[in-house]
């Protein structure tokens, strides 16, 4: 076994370790000393490809692994990665022998040597070594998004160098005998000393330091009032070189004092001479300084205005990393600055008619501004003409960036229609020329967006309304007004129970439109929603356009309720008639804009398009985009540019600000509300959820690990779509298999009777006890599961013991749905048995003081709206959810999983059953592995 070394940088460089791992996946031997066992992210072939694995490794701190790198050199037996670290440690302990050690900081302030200066000789050396290096050498990944990055071996090598050279000098005695900072292994914060630190890594072989102070009184520049002044172009400045003494930093003075010899006794006798190397090796970074080494006293550099832009410019900062500060004159101001900015037509009007009923387009261009206060249109126009790095405007001078002078010459970026507007006004920026930029709305533009962002007071209950509305509801209510009143659309997505149907039923009534208001929903939904118009508004009228009697004649007002598939195939009929509202109830059913049934919805024209949902995002934000661009189309853009732009870095985590930045442009359009909230908690009585621990029976348990065994053998081997297909068929069967051995062996139904079935699964025996007290204490239940199969399971376990029970699933009639759910809420039917994915919207469920879900989903949100059957406004008594969970299996580790995923969603995401697909082999294998209990 052959273990190769990579060398594994961290933020202290001596807190560096080295890793040493094996490539031909052998065991690794037990770690001896300060040595410790740990996983490695390593880069291997893969066919033509490469692709990331897990490694375990050996990591060692750099004191511990140096002597071992070193006799590792002269090793034939160690891997030649290992050999070419050996070599570079070898040539750190050298470096550090001759004392080529230099302090400075981390770029976060803390102390740190590093090794240094380095002769050519030296850079030759390492280059060299570096070049050997095998990839096993550098096979860990550098972090952060886009493609797969490894470290270049030259740049890694010479972090290793200053690891050493941070390591060695760090001893126990070592604060006693030198003090601390640089000699304590603690980390010292070391306040105010990047300039000290640039001026030490620049070289230590000088006593002193220079830096320019640049000078423009001679420079009689463009202004924004008249021409060049003359002289101009033949010096537009000047340079003065100041000295500053390494050993004493507060110790400055020009080159002109240190010539005349009236600093030698502060600066020393060989000033002079280490100031002259000091100008030659800045002239190596910035040419034009050479020519103060042909100047008998190098204090003063004329600059033309070339010159000075450069110096103004990109030559800067190739100064400042070279240790060489340049020093702007006081009254330069440097806050010259462009925003890309949104602006309607004069006139236009504030209240978002002016922009939605119109083909206005608004226009979209850059502003620049001095210090905050925008330049009029000549000041940019005279700016736009410059061709000078310094301009004196507004009786300052003033530091003019190339690009502000090419933005102030082409100031105009096109025009924007009133959406696209509105969503830039919102989101707070733009793209431009591939590029995220800041962007401001101004005038009525503005205005639009303070009154959708400012938030809403408790509306009014509209006439006709006999219902009382809670607060929450009112300022609901106030919202939706708004919103259509504007005329755009909105979601409303507060949790399931909380009242979604009678506000819009208050919504209807408060816009007092001639036209009808179409709701498309569920089949299931059409009782629910005809008995609330009823109840709440008793006059309105109510026609159902479903079934094959549907017909819109003589239609007058009121509600016009339809499903989803109806609206499918009549689209073209409903699309003819006119609307004062169309509102998508359950509106997760259009979740895929691609879907027969999302663009038949968006050909029916209305001026208010109201979505009601709980969970607006399901799997991805692509569900968000769908609703979205339906109730407000072109908000978000194409969902292409959507996906790009905003939904991948949010999904991703890959840009901490994508969620914030989202936030602002969803936020006016969504209006979210938890039964979690301050303000709703009061409304609802206590709910209790608890995790049943459940354990597999002899036959689940054989089951469980014969069918894991046989699956990851088949998927170890398989890729791409296929190796997700069988991911997915494998998580499946699992959860079959946790419910019931029949409902995985597909057993016929004939043998539910049988006298084992309780005895073959811990779930149908924990259920049996639960309903068992329920029923004792004359209560009701609802029992979900995700397969159909159980549920007829079930069902019929549960009439054979007597048990009053019926099963609601896809295929029940709608007719016959209501039925049950009548037979639920009067108490006959104590029982409820539903399929998850069938009853867990819509359905008002009361009665239920219990609510079981016997299998879990990968989707807390779809778990959370089952239970909402049952808790929600009009519930009365305390509800326990009981969740029934296997122990030691792949349901167990999902449950840990979903605590999380539940943060996940709150910030309106989701990744749903399919990113457990890409989980690695291993990662994969100890997900469904069965854990037993020691």
């Amino acid at each position: 076994m052959r273990l190769a070394a990579v060398f594994l940088p961290a933020a202290l460089p001596r807190e560096g370790r080295i890793a040493l791992w094996d490539p031909s996946d052998g065991p690794l031997p037990t770690p001896e000393g300060e040595a410790e066992r740990t996983e490695l992210t390593v880069v291997r072939r893969h066919g033509s490809s490469v692709r990331r694995r897990q490694a375990p490794a050996l990591s060692l701190p750099l004191d511990r692994a140096l002597p071992l790198l070193v006799r590792a050199r002269r090793d034939p037996t160690a891997h030649p990665a290992t050999a070419c670290w050996g070599a570079a440690a070898l040539h750190a302990v050298r470096l550090a022998a001759r004392g080529r050690l230099l302090p400075g900081l981390t770029p976060t302030g803390h102390d740190a040597w590093r090794a240094g200066p380095l002769d050519p000789e030296d850079v030759a050396h390492l280059r060299a070594v570096a070049a050997a290096l095998p990839p096993e050498g550098h096979a860990v990944p550098l972090p952060g998004p886009g493609p797969l990055r490894l470290p270049q071996p030259e740049a890694l090598m010479r972090a290793f160098l200053d690891a050493v050279a941070d390591t060695l000098p760090r001893t126990p005695a070592a604060p006693y005998a030198s003090g601390r900072p640089f000699a304590d292994r603690r980390p010292q914060r070391l306040r105010g000393a990047q300039d000290w630190a640039a001026e030490v890594a620049a070289g230590m072989d000088a006593g002193v330091r220079i830096s320019l102070r640049l000078d423009l009184s001679a420079y009689d520049l463009f202004d924004a009032g008249g021409g060049a002044g003359a002289g101009g172009a033949r010096s537009a400045g000047a340079a003065v070189v100041q000295v500053h003494s390494l050993a004493d930093p507060t110790l400055v003075a020009d080159a002109a004092a240190l010539w005349a010899g009236e600093a030698d006794a502060a600066f020393g006798p060989r000033a002079r001479v280490d100031a002259a190397l000091a100008v030659r090796r800045a002239a190596r970074v910035w040419p034009p300084l050479a020519r103060l080494a042909e100047q008998d006293a190098p204090d003063v550099l004329a600059l033309s205005e070339e010159e000075l832009g450069d110096l103004l410019g990109v030559a800067a900062g190739r100064l400042a990393a070279a240790g060489v500060a340049v020093h702007w004159p006081r009254d330069l101001a440097h806050d010259l600055a462009a925003t890309a900015v949104v602006r309607p037509a004069p006139g236009s009007a504030t209240d978002g008619t002016g922009f939605f009923d119109s083909e206005e387009l608004l226009q979209f261009r850059w502003q620049l501004a001095l210090g905050g206060d925008p330049l009029s249109e000549t000041e940019m126009d005279l700016l736009a003409e410059a061709h000078r790095p310094v301009v004196r405007l507004r009786d300052q001078w003033v530091l003019v960036d190339p690009a502000l002078v090419r933005k102030a010459r082409k100031r105009e970026l096109g025009l924007l229609d009133p959406v696209d507007a509105l969503s830039v006004a919102l989101s707070g920026t733009a793209e431009v020329d591939g590029e995220t930029v800041e962007a401001v709305p101004v005038g009525a533009l503005a205005a639009l967006r303070d009154r959708l962002t400012a938030g809403v007071r408790p509306a009014d209950p509209p006439p006709g309304l006999h219902a009382t509305l809670r607060d929450y509801q009112l300022r609901g209510l106030a919202w939706l007004d708004l919103m259509t009143t504007l005329g755009l659309g909105g979601c409303l997505a507060d949790d399931m129970g909380l009242g979604k149907t009678i506000t819009v039923i208050a919504l209807h009534l408060k816009r007092a439109r001639t036209e009808p208001t179409l709701v498309v929903c569920p089949a299931s939904l059409l009782g629910n929603w005809q008995r609330e118009i009823t109840r709440f508004a008793p006059g309105v009228p109510v026609r159902r356009f479903h079934g094959p009697e549907r017909t819109l004649d003589d239609l007058t007002g009121g509600f016009v309720l339809t499903t989803y598939g109806t609206m499918r195939s009549a689209a073209p009929t409903l699309a003819r008639q006119p609307w004062g509202m169309v509102v998508a109830d359950e509106a997760q059913h259009v979740k895929n804009p691609y879907s027969a049934t999302a663009k038949a919805l968006r050909t029916i024209p209305s001026p208010a398009r109201i979505a009601l949902t709980g969970t607006p995002v399901e799997n991805n934000l692509s569900e968000l985009w769908a609703l979205l661009d339906w109730t407000t189309p072109g908000l978000l853009g194409p969902l292409k540019s959507f996906r790009a732009r905003h939904a991948r870095a949010v999904e991703n985590g890959e840009d901490p600000q994508a969620v914030e930045r989202l936030a602002r442009l969803v936020r006016p359009f969504l209006l979210r509300r938890k039964k979690s909230d301050p303000g709703i908690v009061p409304e609802l009585p206590p709910k209790t959820e608890t995790d049943h621990p459940v354990p597999l029976t002899r036959e689940q348990a054989a089951l469980y690990e014969a069918v894991v065994r046989e699956s990851l053998s088949v998927i170890e081997s398989a890729e791409g779509i296929a190796r997700r297909g069988l991911v997915l068929k494998l998580l499946g069967a699992l959860k079959q298999i946790c419910d019931h051995p029949a409902l995985y062996l597909k057993e016929e139904h004939g043998q539910y009777a049988d006298d084992r079935l309780v005895a073959r699964s811990g779930k149908l025996a924990l259920l049996d006890e639960l309903l068992d007290t329920v029923l004792a204490e004359d209560g009701s239940a609802l029992v979900f599961t995700q397969y159909v199969g159980m549920a007829r399971l079930i069902a019929a376990h549960l009439a054979g013991r007597a048990v009053p029970v019926d099963l609601l699933h896809g295929g029940t009639p709608v007719a016959e749905r209501e039925r049950m759910v009548d037979r639920f809420q009067s108490g006959a039917t104590p029982v409820l048995v539903l399929s998850l994915k069938a009853a867990g919207t819509g359905l008002n469920l009361t009665r239920a003081g219990h609510v079981v879900h016997f299998d879990r989903w990968w989707n807390p949100a779809v778990e959370e709206q089952a239970t909402d059957r049952a808790y929600r406004i009009g519930q009365t008594q305390p509800v326990q959810v009981h969740r029934l969970i296997t122990e030691g299996t792949v349901e167990d580790r999902i449950a840990d999983m979903l605590q999380a995923k539940r943060a996940l969603a709150d910030a309106i995401l989701g990744s749903g059953e399919s990113a457990l697909t890409e989980l690695t082999d291993r990662e994969l294998s100890d997900l469904v592995s069965l854990r037993r209990e020691a």
